[in-house]
């Protein structure tokens, strides 16, 4: 699992983002959000808000963004939390970045699924790249961090690389997405898998193969 540190506190982090304010499209967006709460259970918004201000830190980052402690404070002033709520929502749920990240955060399932299908093969491709788990390559490019299952046990290994999943992978495939991505190419997200689109088998249908045509009915033949 990854080791989660929120970056510390210090005066060169309150000089940079100190200051931290909606943009424009970004307040209407939030806005909107705490609306869709009852009167009174506006702190429901803390999730989607901070999403949305790790992509707009992202946004001025050029990376994939991450929650600075004086971002939280202002979600949390927003919603009239305490900030150590907003710290734990933030430290529990590893969809949020608590330190600075890279233009790509390449997060690696090691989860039994993934290892057994090969996930020592991607994470030592990534570590080809010049990653270290749990660091920043020093071009900004990569951040490497090792995760638990996200959910792709049936098209395993895979990786998340900021919103898109990779699934189907091994050393050359993914060492490809990572050469397309660092030459600002959009490789295809989802399976590597050629012919495969989504988590069907490979090949063809053996069971419920009589579903390919029409909706049989086999409760009459168990």
């Amino acid at each position: 699992m990854a080791d989660r540190h929120p970056e510390p506190d210090s005066p060169e982090l309150r000089a940079r983002w100190g200051n931290f304010a909606w943009t424009a499209e970004n307040a209407a967006k939030a806005k909107d959000i705490i609306a869709r709460y009852p009167e009174g259970r506006q702190r429901s918004a803390v999730m989607p808000l901070l999403d949305l201000a790790q992509r707009q830190v992202g946004a001025e980052t050029n990376t994939q963004g991450w929650l600075p402690l004086p971002v939280m404070e202002f979600i949390a002033k927003q919603l009239d939390m305490p900030i150590i709520r907003v710290l734990e929502v933030a430290t529990f749920y590893t969809m949020y970045n608590i330190a600075p990240v890279g233009r790509f955060h390449v997060q690696v399932c090691g989860t039994t699924p993934c290892m057994l299908r090969g996930s020592d093969d991607i994470m030592a491709a990534c570590k080809a790249k010049g990653m270290k788990k749990g660091h920043t390559t020093p071009d900004g490019l990569f951040t490497l961090t090792e995760v638990e299952c996200m959910g792709n046990c049936a098209s395993a290994p895979m990786v998340q690389i900021n919103d898109d999943n990779y699934e189907d992978l091994t050393a050359e495939r993914v060492t490809f997405v990572l050469d397309e991505l660092a030459a600002g190419r959009s490789p295809k997200a989802g399976t590597q898998e050629p012919g495969r689109h989504t988590v069907e088998p490979v090949g063809a249908l053996t069971t419920l193969t009589a579903m390919v045509g029409e909706n049989h009915d086999y409760r009459g033949e168990w």
